[in-house]
């Protein structure tokens, strides 16, 4: 008869085998008892992770730029609209000194002129004196300097300074109708 004994495994064997099976075992065990998950590689992980960020805020940071950009804009074009508002009244003082300039010496008709072009400067001076500033001031800029001088010198000293202020303003393009 064939002995039991002999076919059945020792008690020795099967607890050695165990052990090594255990053994071989344990680290894959290990890692769940304690709650870990099969490692991944870093960089995978974290690449994912930085392309979800980025991709999350990108809309918000493009917004931000059109926003920055928007308001220097609007700043630009603030400055450029004021420049143009100082050049348009620039130009709108320019034109109406050139206005005035050009109906002041037409007050001062040829046939006028040549009148008083004809009159000795101290017959001449009174008659001045007595008109309109302005239009004195238009018919003695159209004389002879000569002419102009000798009429200036019989007027009076007050008279006379006016006459001579509204000529040189008169020919001075800065003059502006406020003084300012």
């Amino acid at each position: 008869m064939i002995q039991m004994h002999s076919l059945i495994p020792s008690a020795t064997v099967l607890r050695n085998g165990a052990a090594v099976i255990l053994i071989a075992t344990l680290p894959a065990f290990a890692g769940i008892a304690v709650g870990q998950q099969q490692p991944q590689p870093p960089d995978a992980a974290s690449e994912a992770e930085i392309k979800q960020f980025c991709s999350s805020i990108a809309d918000a940071a493009r917004d931000q730029r059109y926003l920055l950009q928007k308001q220097e804009l609007e700043k630009l074009q603030a400055d450029v609209d004021s420049r143009i508002s100082v050049l348009e009244t620039r130009r709108a003082e320019y034109e109406d000194w050139l206005t005035r300039r050009n109906a002041f010496m037409k007050k001062a008709d040829e046939q006028l002129v040549e009148i008083y072009r004809k009159m000795a400067p101290d017959a001449a001076a009174p008659q001045l004196a007595e008109t309109d500033v302005m239009l004195a001031a238009a018919i003695i800029m159209k004389l002879p300097p000569r002419q102009s001088s000798l009429i200036l010198t019989e007027m009076k000293p007050d008279k006379a300074a006016a006459v001579a202020s509204i000529m040189s303003s008169a020919g001075d393009p800065t003059t502006s109708k406020d003084p300012s």
